[in-house]
């Protein structure tokens, strides 16, 4: 690093050195961000006691259908279930020795969040006999919206 004397005709310096400057700035900088204590926020959170699972309704070996209703409710063969207890139905139909053949029937008005939310636990769970049913009521509707 090349640093500047001054002239040669003997004339002081009149710029301050400022780089033992910059380095003291930076280790104080390095010292008090090392000396910071560590943030720690703890939030207790009073749980709610666990509810007795809810039996869930039986899996058909034949057939089971999930129908997505208005008012944001899965049923599983007509019985309301939750989310829990459509990934433990699903998983309880794979470990069968046949497979049941699983049908997915979403209302007309059915939230499409539920219907991603559905489909994506069903599209995990591994389910390989999978099928939409009811579309047949809709044709008339895409037909009359495109004439």
């Amino acid at each position: 690093m090349a640093m500047s004397g001054g002239k040669d005709d003997g004339s002081p310096m009149m710029e301050m050195n400022t780089t033992p400057l910059i380095d003291v700035m930076l280790v104080l900088l390095i010292m008090f961000i090392i000396t910071i204590p560590v943030a720690t926020h703890a939030v207790n959170i009073d749980l709610p006691a666990p509810v007795d699972n809810p039996t869930n309704p039986p899996v058909d070996p034949v057939k089971n259908k999930v129908v997505l209703t208005t008012d944001n409710q899965i049923l599983w063969n007509g019985n309301p279930i939750s989310n829990g207890q459509l990934v433990s139905l699903l998983q309880e139909g794979l470990k069968m020795p046949v497979e049941p053949e699983l049908q997915f029937e979403p209302d007309a008005n059915a939230s499409y969040d539920l219907s991603s939310r559905v489909l994506n636990i069903i599209k995990g769970s591994g389910i390989t006999k999978f099928g939409f049913v009811g579309n047949e009521r809709y044709a008339s509707f895409t037909k009359e919206e495109g004439a």
